[in-house]
This record gives C-alpha cells, sequence and structure tokens, in this order.
C-alpha cells in the first residue's frame, strides 16, 4: 500500500505511540475546523488492518447517520485514494456492516453504533475508533475499552475524535486531568489546530478569523479548551477549594439534606472559624430515608458532639407516601435517627427555602470573595459535589440552572446527580451565611451589601 499523504504534526503524532512498552493506547484528537479529525482516525483504522494482519477492529459513533454519512465515507475515500480495488484489496459486506481486507490475513473492521450498546458487548477486538467522542458517555466508553481483548495483538488501541469540550466532563477527567482507571492504560491528547493544516485554503482560515469572536475563535479553530467557567454557577470555584478537610469528632455535624428519591443527596460538614469544612457526602440512587440513615449511622454512630439537621425547608412538607400522612420528611429523618439510638441532635431550617438566586450569592462568596478569601472547602471524597462545583451551569442566556431530563439521564446515568448535592451543600451556606441588602438608619440614601451570619441557639 502506497499512502501519498503528507501528514500534519499533530497527525502523525497521533497516529505514532513512542513509548514502545505501551501495550493499550487510549488517544483523544482533539481540533477545530477542518483539522482532519475524521480523515486521520480512519486512516490509522486502516493503517492497523494492515500492521496486525487478522486484527478485528471497529468503528463506531453515537448514532447510525454520523457513522454512515461520515465515518464509514472517510474509510471508502481513502481506498480511492490508495488505488483500492473491491473484491481484491477489500470486500465490503453491507448487510453486516463489515469490511474485509483479503490479502492482510481476512483484517476487518466493524461499523456498529451506540444506539443500542448492549449489542457490543460480546466482541473481541484489537482497536476501536470513536467518531466524536464527545457524543458518548463516559460508561460506554467504558464498556468499549473492556473489549480490546483481541489476542495476537501487540498493542490494542483505542482512539477518538472530538471537538473541544466546553465542561469538565469525563472526557477532560481521563485526557486532561489524567484520571486512570487502570494504571496500564496510557492515555494521550492531542490537540490539532486548523490553522496547522497546510491543505485548508488561506482564504478560509482568514474568514474564520475575520468573522468569530477571539474565544469561539481560540475554541474551534485553535482547538484548545473552552472556558470552563463561562455560563458556570459555581463562577468562583477553583482547586483550590479542595482540601484534604476530615471529620473531626470534637465539632458539629452540619447534616444539609436534598430528599431527591434517585439519588438521595446528603452534605456533611463541619463549620469551623468561618468555614465551611464538607468532610463527606452521602449519595445513593434509589433509595429512601430509612436507608440513607443506616449510611449516616455506618459512619458517624458514634459522634459525640451532636448533629445539626437542615437543608431543603420543603421537607418540613407531609410526605403523602409514608405510612403516617402527616409525617414530614424530616420527622421521619428524626425517627429513624433516634431507631439507632442517635438522640443529640436537632433541626434548624428555613420556614420557606431562598430564592435560587439568594443561594448561588451566598455559596459563591463563601466559594471565593472579592478578597481571595475561601471559606468552602471540600474533601476530595464529595465527588459529586466537586463534579458540581466543576460542570453545574445555567441554561444559556438565562438564570435558570440547567437539569437533564429523563430522556437524558436514560441515556447517560451521571447526569442524575446534577445539581441535587449542591442543593443540599448550598442550603446550608445560605442559612448561616446569608447575603442580604440593608439600609443603615444612617444613611437613607446610600445601600450597604453586608453579610449576617446567623449563629441558631442549639440545645441537646
Amino acid at each position: 500500500m502506497q499512502v501519498g499523504y503528507e501528514l500534519l504534526p499533530a497527525q502523525r503524532e497521533f497516529i505514532h505511540v513512542a513509548d514502545t512498552s505501551v501495550h493499550l493506547d487510549v488517544t483523544v484528537y482533539q481540533g477545530g475546523y477542518g483539522s482532519g479529525k475524521t480523515f486521520i482516525g480512519s486512516l490509522l483504522g486502516i493503517l492497523l488492518c494492515k500492521k496486525y494482519p487478522g486484527i478485528r477492529g471497529l468503528a463506531v459513533a453515537k448514532t447510525y447517520p454520523l457513522l454512515r454519512d461520515t465515518t464509514l465515507q472517510a474509510y471508502f475515500e481513502h481506498f480511492e485514494s490508495f488505488g483500492f480495488v473491491v473484491n481484491r484489496d477489500y470486500i465490503w459486506k453491507a448487510s453486516e456492516s463489515r469490511l474485509i481486507f483479503p490479502k492482510w490475513h481476512n483484517s476487518e473492521i466493524l461499523f456498529r453504533h451506540l444506539e443500542k450498546p448492549w449489542k457490543l458487548k460480546s466482541l473481541n477486538l484489537g482497536w476501536i475508533h470513536v467518531e466524536e467522542m464527545s457524543e458518548i458517555e463516559e460508561s460506554a466508553f467504558l464498556m468499549l475499552l473492556s473489549r480490546l481483548r483481541q489476542k495476537g495483538v501487540g498493542r490494542h488501541r483505542l482512539f477518538g475524535t472530538t471537538n473541544p469540550q466546553p465542561n469538565k466532563g469525563w472526557i477532560h477527567r481521563y485526557f486532561t486531568e489524567q484520571e486512570k482507571k487502570e494504571p496500564t492504560i496510557h492515555y494521550r491528547r492531542v490537540i490539532a489546530p486548523s490553522t496547522e493544516n497546510i491543505h485548508l485554503d488561506a482564504a478560509y482560515l482568514m474568514n474564520m478569523k475575520n468573522q468569530f469572536d477571539p474565544d469561539y475563535y481560540r475554541i474551534n479553530v485553535l482547538g484548545e479548551d473552552g472556558d470552563y467557567n463561562a455560563g458556570l454557577v459555581c463562577k468562583t470555584w477553583t482547586d483550590a477549594n479542595i482540601d484534604t478537610v476530615s471529620y473531626r469528632p470534637e465539632y458539629r455535624i452540619y447534616l444539609t439534606c436534598d430528599f431527591n428519591v434517585d439519588p438521595m443527596c446528603w452534605a456533611l460538614a463541619h463549620r469551623i472559624n468561618g468555614e465551611y469544612h464538607f468532610f463527606d457526602e452521602i449519595v445513593i440512587e434509589n433509595t429512601n430515608i430509612a436507608q440513607a440513615v443506616q449510611e449516616f449511622t455506618n459512619r458517624y454512630y458514634d459522634h459525640p458532639a451532636g448533629i445539626i439537621i437542615t437543608g431543603d425547608a420543603s421537607g418540613k412538607s407531609r410526605n403523602v407516601a409514608s405510612a403516617n400522612p402527616n409525617e414530614t420528611y424530616y420527622k421521619i429523618l428524626q425517627n429513624e435517627l433516634r431507631g439507632f439510638g442517635i438522640n443529640r441532635f436537632s433541626t434548624d431550617l428555613r420556614s420557606h427555602n431562598p430564592i435560587i438566586e439568594d443561594r448561588v450569592a451566598a455559596w459563591n462568596a463563601m466559594v471565593c470573595n472579592s478578597e481571595g478569601v475561601r471559606r468552602i472547602k471540600i474533601n476530595p471524597a464529595c465527588k459529586w459535589l466537586i463534579y458540581n462545583c466543576e460542570n453545574l451551569r445555567y441554561i444559556s442566556g438565562t438564570s435558570i440552572i440547567w437539569e437533564p431530563t429523563t430522556n437524558q439521564i436514560e441515556t447517560d446515568s451521571r447526569l442524575k446527580f446534577t445539581k441535587h448535592i449542591w442543593d443540599a451543600a448550598s442550603y446550608l451556606v445560605e442559612r448561616y451565611d446569608p447575603i442580604r441588602l440593608e439600609v443603615p438608619q444612617e444613611t437613607k440614601n446610600k445601600s450597604k451589601l453586608v453579610f449576617k451570619s446567623y449563629q441558631p441557639k442549639q440545645k441537646f
């Protein structure tokens, strides 16, 4: 096979694995418009079929139209460039969506979509090409990784293409933060600017530069990461708020609750010297209050300093699902604690929930105020609270916090953890450190923004 392509620097980096000791390479090619994403992904698939005769590869996309109109088309365009002849150099079995290369010991490529991912669980593969990796869920990515188990392959590879991402989703965690589920996997990210592509017309590139604003140009042409803070609810959040704050038996536990059933989300914190130390979280799917209390007592049964229960004020409403319709969520919680022999607690709740803007303002002021002081610290074990601080966003152009639909949760179960644990934590902060606009008596024509720290009288 004679390839007459002049590959771009990023494309060469994508194809070549420098470390010869790597047995499983996972690479994402992040590029802007016209950076050759689909071109290089399909080329690598063909090259691997030649390098490892008899290998089985998989080209996969989120939907069948994307797979058919983009991915498969790119493979056939390569065949035309190589001068391949159908039924001699390759065989296309349309009914099976399968390419076979007779001269390479029947190396083959399967073309599948992820609308029914369970159909891929029985495959043994040598390599996988994922088109538009950002469109698939983390669960699908992990399932695909588990399919790389074909024997006799010197190096298994999973490679995909993506546009720059606007949030810190799973691609960011795996390929930027280098979060690795398995230490034996080699993760790489290759950034491919459109401006690097010498095959693009200069007028095309100049037109994009003239038409796009600086941020849009930086992301969609230069291929750089998006502004992860744009549109974020927790706009003052940084990794500086992640701290190894720990459980302290000498301090009260503030147990702040959101009573969503799936998942139930409770945040646990100490208030120490004006700071909120979130040291743990209880996040359980498909559960009830009794099971959540069981989990709490398993962890902190012998806590000597007492417990302050707070959170969503709507939990004071009657629970119509309870055997006793006059019971509120908080009453059920208290009864369950007493059932485990825990009596050193009290409840401190607002008469009604504050408006969301007040909660956001109070939370952000504690995350980092205008003087750079950070008074919210979160233990790394609170992964869902941190996830929300990094990703919770407003609906574009509104002050409404985005929440997933039922259909979106069905396709990506991770989305169900959006907002609820942050609700629980922010109820606590707003309860004790609300922001209020007050007009001092001596200054009638001026307003002053002040913090009022609420200190309830607690008795155990």
